[in-house]
Parts: structure tokens; C-alpha cells; sequence
């Protein structure tokens, strides 16, 4: 039997992943869970590589600000820019 997850359930454990310091795996999960009951992510959509789904930090990614722009290579070598705001 399968249990279904209310939107305020879903976000709980959203927040319950990204506090800890979460895995490329639970990140996967959380990733197919939000996209599977159409949940935003929101802020937390730009702490994670969109290609290996790792977490952003000083070990394994540079972060560069030019230009009104933000740039964070991974140790993948995919390329994430956000503009600031």
C-alpha cells in the first residue's frame, strides 16, 4: 500500500533535508517527489547542481560575481548563473 503525502507534509521533509547536510541521493528523491505532486522548490533550487544534484559548498564548487551575475561551476563542470537581485 502506498502512502500519500499531503503539500505540507512534502515541504516539512523538504526543509527536514536541506537543514542536515543532505546526500546527492536525497536530493534525487526530493527532487522527483516535488516534481511528482508539482511543488516549487524555491529557494532551495539554487543550492543544489542541477546535473549531479550535490550540494553547493566551498569544497565542491567556485563561485564567481560579475557582472550583476552570480556564477557557480561545479566539481562536475556544469555552470549555474543566477542574476542578483
Amino acid at each position: 500500500m502506498k502512502s500519500t503525502l499531503s503539500k505540507q507534509e512534502i515541504n516539512e521533509k523538504i526543509k527536514e533535508v536541506f537543514s542536515k547536510n543532505a546526500s546527492r541521493e536525497d536530493i534525487r528523491k526530493i527532487k522527483k517527489l516535488v516534481s511528482s505532486k508539482n511543488i516549487k522548490l524555491k529557494e532551495y533550487k539554487n543550492k543544489f547542481c542541477k546535473k549531479c544534484f550535490s550540494l553547493f559548498n566551498s569544497n565542491n564548487s567556485k563561485i564567481r560575481i560579475k557582472k550583476g551575475f552570480k556564477t557557480i561551476i561545479c566539481k562536475c563542470g556544469s555552470i549555474s548563473r543566477y542574476k542578483l537581485k
